[in-house]
């Protein structure tokens, strides 16, 4: 499903590749991690209100399912599963013996009322995603039974990220507004230390199911590193391992740090909110599309790192559509000629706003639009304020960010282009694409058509809706010889199999 080789092949080493074994590591001593990478927005699964969160939430929770390299959900803490005739009801069985990270037994009943608590709780994020889940009821103590109001194949890729998170009942039954600060699950390591915007300190949970993969001791993480002095910060022993920009690969090679750079599912894209003019005007999004030049974009500000995209899906995922390259090639005379057709050739004025520090592309994009008579003033947003404002508050014309991918294509469409999407912030809908995924829900992700209509459905998105995909952008690690490389599944980084 996912055919961009993110098994064991997915770690393209720019430098030598180092297979260091156990050993001490910068951050921390012997059996330590310390990773500048982000801090999640909540440990709250159900709360967590960006899709980048999955990996660091993934530290501390186990998922019913998970993804292989080609992006097919296979066993987690569920063994198998099996839908009933007609695709209404799916019953996922689980492994035996399984526990949270607190001893307590995690069974059917555990994971029953974790679901459902994702379909009901205040303020969840994650119950779109379930809104035809019509109930859910443990089986005895392995079996959990899914009953929906209709077809729907997707849900062993869905249940394989935050959706499919289980989070011990004891706990958000005794006070749900703990799991912010505590998260209460059964992952590889448990929560021991956390400060708000600064860092977390994570120990190895004897409970996980695969503990005997698990050769780190002692967790640190932290927010992104200052992109200026991250090499640095790496080279001197402050992190083993950290997220870095194009920029400081040379730095990072001759700081004789090694340089991954990981496939992602990650798109940089423009968020347009057709609510808030000037983009109320059909020409305005259209004019921007066409005004765009991805290519250099990606040559300048990304160093030639990544591939140009017009659609969410990144090539070579079964949703990806081929007929879409180049669907807004740049096109700056065309862009001229249908603000001047609107009536707008005096020029447009408005805002651009992004997350601080405003990434290089952002001033990129500036001078590019000015071109065409779209003036932008840049609009840095506090990165921590960044969600609240313009996802959840609705309250910013245009933005510059990313989207990182969903376990199913159909909860991507949902966060991106339905009426409750998160990342859709005029909340608008389109009918036409609404029928075309209820078409592909009802056809098993095996069969030989949905590929297909997947594909449609991403054709109706990419021309109806006003969100501006820009490039793809993969993970760019600089780590110390002494660390092993890291392991990449399609949607997250994991940590089985990496020794410290």
């Amino acid at each position: 499903m996912l055919r961009l080789g993110l098994g064991a092949g997915a770690l393209f080493a720019l430098g030598a590749c180092s297979d260091a074994g156990a050993g001490s590591v910068g951050g921390g001593g012997p059996g330590t991690v310390a990773w500048a990478w982000q801090l999640p927005t909540t440990w709250d699964p159900v709360t967590s209100s960006a899709g980048s969160d999955v990996t660091m939430l993934a530290l501390a929770y186990d998922a019913l399912t998970a993804l292989d390299g080609d992006g097919n959900a296979v066993g987690w803490l569920a063994e198998k599963w099996a839908y009933n005739a007609d695709g209404t009801q799916v019953t996922f069985t689980l492994r035996p013996g399984l526990k949270f990270s607190d001893g307590s037994p995690l069974d059917a009943t555990a994971v029953a009322k974790s679901i459902a608590r994702g379909r009901s709780a205040p303020g969840s994020l994650i119950a779109p995603q379930i809104a035809d889940l019509k109930n859910v009821a443990a089986q005895g103590d392995l079996d959990v039974v899914i009953d929906l109001k209709g077809t729907n194949y997707q849900y062993p890729l869905l249940l394989a990220g935050k959706t499919g998170m289980v989070v011990n009942p004891a706990v958000f039954e005794r006070d749900a507004h703990a799991l912010a600060t505590r998260p209460a699950g059964s992952g590889p390591f448990t929560l021991t230390s956390y400060v708000d915007n600064d860092h977390a300190e994570l120990r190895k949970n004897p409970n996980f199911h695969l503990a005997d993969q698990i050769g780190i001791k002692r967790f640190l993480l932290y927010p992104a590193a200052d992109p200026a002095t991250v090499v640095a910060s790496v080279a001197s022993g402050q992190y083993d391992v950290a997220k870095i920009p194009p920029s400081g690969i040379k730095a990072a090679q001759a700081s004789g740090l090694e340089v991954q750079v990981l496939d992602s599912m990650y798109v940089a894209v423009l968020d347009v909110n057709i609510s808030k003019p000037p983009f109320d005007n059909p020409a305005v999004v259209e004019a921007l599309k066409y005004g765009i030049d991805r290519e250099a974009i990606r040559k300048i500000a990304n160093f030639g790192i990544g591939a140009v995209e017009y659609q969410p899906f990144p090539k070579g995922y079964v949703g990806h559509n081929d007929s879409l390259a180049g669907a807004f090639a740049y096109d700056p005379v065309k862009a001229r000629r249908i603000l001047a057709d609107a009536g707008l050739s005096g020029g447009v004025r408005s805002t651009l706003s992004a997350a601080a520090p405003i990434p290089a592309a952002v001033e990129q994009i500036q001078a590019q639009l000015a071109e065409i008579g779209i003036e932008l003033t840049i609009d840095p947003v506090p990165v921590s304020q960044w969600t609240q404002i313009v996802y959840l508050n609705r309250a910013k014309a245009l933005g510059f960010d990313g989207f990182a991918g969903r376990e199913s294509p159909l909860q991507a469409f949902q966060v991106l282009f339905s009426a409750t999407g998160l990342m859709n912030p005029a909340r608008s809908s389109d009918p036409e694409l609404v029928a075309q995924l209820a078409k592909v829900a009802a056809i098993p992700t095996d069969a030989p058509e949905y590929a297909a209509a997947l594909q449609e459905a991403t054709r109706i998105a990419v021309n109806g809706f006003p969100n501006t995909f820009l490039y793809e952008v993969p993970s760019i690690l600089a780590r110390r010889k002494s660390l092993a490389p890291l392991k990449q599944h399609p949607s997250l980084l994991r940590w089985e199999g990496v020794p410290a």
